[in-house]
């Protein structure tokens, strides 16, 4: 028997970048997208172009309402699904009628990028607060071989849609890229997404490796390599998940630490295991001497020098 209920989940999820967080599944009772991507968590499954099953925004709009007065605390509600949210075929409704009852909370749409040159998707995107695209691949080879796209994508699509979406795009743009060892690691798979990532110019971007049971036979790469990769991006906002940190025990001066910033703007978390505790010192003095600062996109804050 199906569930005809929707699902919701709350607490501070995505890797506490959004802070409290509710998560509302478009696809409660399987999976439904049009990727088949190698790491996803996910059992595989063949992609579709469109929702078999999909249940009425109404009965989402009810569980949202109950649950904000349950937890007025929550920042975010994130819309995701188990597959592709944007084949839900009533989510424009469904972000009109959110729009009209979140108040002060943000609104969070997590996608694939797949439909991202269907144009009444993209004037629903802009409609939303926050929009995190995924973008592991800069060639059709990876897109062929990791997202496994459906075969009414066409990944040039995918590439110009999101470069176009930038352009109009007046709220927080968030590029994330899921790195998997041998196939979009490579440094001409990397050097052809940066140069992409720079066309798109993306308030931040989140960079990570599969760190649960993939539904495929692939391997992620290691917190080090994630680091190397995040200098490529040179000057980009760069949030790197990944549940094994490495603490550092390398002392900075005040012009190694500057430096470090001008290259990259780093994330408390990242301050918290590359500097040694006596760096962390200096690091708390040049806050005071106001060469550096901290600015917050969409939930997360960074810190730069001035």
């Amino acid at each position: 028997m199906q569930n005809n209920q929707p699902a919701l989940t709350f607490g501070p999820v995505i890797s506490r970048r959004f802070g409290m967080s509710m998560g509302i599944d478009l696809s409660p009772n399987s999976k439904q997208c049009n990727f088949d991507c190698l790491y996803c968590e996910l059992k595989g499954a063949k992609t579709v172009s469109e929702q078999s099953e999909s249940l009425q925004p109404e009965l989402y709009i009810q569980k949202v309402q109950e649950a904000i007065e349950k937890f007025p605390e929550i920042d975010v509600i994130t819309i995701t699904a188990n597959g592709e949210p944007t084949l839900y075929p009533y989510l424009d409704k469904l972000v009109d009628m959110l729009n009209n009852i979140k108040g002060d909370k943000k609104l969070l749409i997590l996608s694939n990028s797949g439909l991202m040159k269907d144009e009444s998707i993209i004037q629903i995107l802009h409609k939303i607060d926050i929009v995190k695209l995924s973008l592991d691949c800069a060639t059709k080879e990876c897109f062929k071989k990791l997202d496994r796209i459906d075969k009414s994508i066409n990944h040039l699509d995918i590439i110009d849609g999101i470069i176009e979406f930038s352009k109009t795009f007046k709220h927080d743009l968030i590029l994330e890229v899921l790195f998997v060892d041998t196939i979009n690691n490579k440094p001409s798979e990397i050097e052809k997404l940066n140069h992409l990532i720079k066309q798109v110019k993306p308030k931040r971007i989140d960079i990570g490796t599969i760190d649960r049971p993939p539904a495929y036979d692939v391997k992620p790469i290691s917190y080090e390599e994630l680091l190397n990769i995040a200098k490529e991006f040179e000057g980009e906002n760069i949030s790197i998940a990944h549940r094994q940190k490495i603490k550092s025990n390398k002392f900075l001066e005040k012009n190694e630490i500057l430096n470090l910033l001008d290259k990259r703007p780093q994330t408390k978390e990242d301050i918290e295991n590359l500097l040694d505790e006596k760096s962390k010192q200096v690091f708390d003095i040049l806050i005071q001497e106001d060469k550096i600062y901290t600015i917050n996109v969409a939930g997360l804050d960074f810190y730069k020098s001035t």
